[in-house]
């Protein structure tokens, strides 16, 4: 087996911390290209939900002082490879056979001010694991002067073409499509990341199908401020980080002052409003992301659009992203493009991601 070859079968892992702070996710894949077409299966997934210490760590680490957030990027990547050791050893995986490709856990991303930063070592997932690590998926086109995101697209275009369009509804909400003979894609708006911060306030980890969301009303003045934000009328490429929750999503919903229920549905609304605005005109859209298992916000967006959302099995509802990061290691391995210019606004496509090698240790330096 070779992660270089063409026409072989490559094992890869991949790895996901969302905004949304759900836990973290993992999928073991195998990919094949025939003629030409990519081809994966999935062979085992597991999230590793976060402890409440971690929860409360990866929440506030955008608050942390340099030596501190280092400290927690050293930790966490030992985190990460202690859950893929286990998740190796409890499907019986062959570790040799398999390079393991983490996302991180998104910390800052200002791609205006050429910031991203996705903690957890690359490094210290190769050296505990002793298996190649793909990381850092973002920084490179952030320095070319491009959003550094949403990277996903590139694995939409390759392994799910079949849907006109595919849309994620995670701690953030975005999505990608063909047009012109490119393929176009942004963050739409924060997604899951505001609906838990707002049922965490009366001490609920999130709303399960939205039923809260369900028994509350629409505030209009709160509804038409949030739809009213200029990010909305821009053009892509585009991106969010959680500093634009922190500066305006949340103190808007704070200050109005409205009950817990009421402003889950408002914001459920909104959610629903700007992911039918932008992919008004396009129909068989694969939905995924945490957001595909709330009932409540997919039945507004049923109601909104006249579009068809397709959900698909749990594994890939829940996986999608681990399952497209893994790809994107692959294809790194192997030297190709994973990024793509017309998604993140960078000059050129390009092939990015740091590549750690375990390090192989020996009793004698003449050897």
């Amino acid at each position: 087996m070779s992660f270089y070859d063409s026409g072989l079968v490559a094992h890869v892992i991949g790895v996901m911390s969302g905004t949304s702070l759900d836990g973290l996710d993992l999928a073991a894949c195998s990919f094949t290209r025939n003629s030409g077409k990519w081809r994966f299966s999935i062979e085992a997934v597991r999230t590793v939900e976060y402890s409440s210490e971690w929860r409360q760590s990866l929440g506030t680490a955008h608050h942390l002082n340099a030596v501190d957030l280092l400290q927690l990027h050293f930790r966490f990547g030992r985190y990460v490879a202690d859950c893929v050791n286990m998740f190796i050893s409890d499907y019986n995986l062959t570790k040799e056979q398999y390079a393991v490709a983490s996302h991180g856990h998104t910390v800052f991303h200002q791609p205006e001010n050429g910031l991203t930063c996705q903690i957890g070592s690359g490094l210290h997932i190769s050296l505990v694991t002793g298996m190649i690590c793909i990381n850092d998926f973002r920084t490179a086109d952030v320095a070319m002067g491009g959003q550094g995101a949403p990277l996903v697209p590139a694995g939409d275009e390759l392994l799910f073409d079949e849907y006109n369009a595919c849309l994620n509804i995670g701690g953030f909400s975005n999505c990608s499509f063909r047009k012109n003979r490119g393929r176009i894609a942004f963050d739409i708006c924060p997604a899951n990341i505001v609906l838990n911060a707002l049922t965490e306030k009366i001490g609920k980890s999130f709303d399960e199908n939205g039923c809260m969301a369900a028994t509350g009303m629409v505030r209009s003045d709160l509804l038409e401020t949030l739809n009213a934000h200029g990010y909305f009328k821009l053009l892509p490429p585009k991106s969010l980080g959680r500093e634009w929750v922190d500066e305006f999503v949340m103190p808007l919903l704070i200050k109005s002052k409205y009950e817990i229920a009421d402003l889950l549905r408002t914001y459920v609304e909104h959610i629903a409003i700007q992911i039918c605005q932008s992919l008004a005109g396009y129909n068989n859209i694969l939905v995924t992301g945490g957001g595909a298992h709330n009932s409540f916000l997919m039945n507004r967006m049923q109601h909104l659009s006249g579009s068809a959302f397709v959900v698909p099995d749990s594994s890939l509802v829940d996986f999608k992203e681990a399952i497209v990061f893994a790809f994107l290691g692959l294809l790194r391995l192997r030297g190709q493009d994973n990024v793509l210019a017309s998604v993140t606004g960078a000059p050129r496509n390009h092939c990015s991601g740091l590549v750690h090698l375990p390090p192989i240790f020996s009793t004698n330096l003449r050897e």
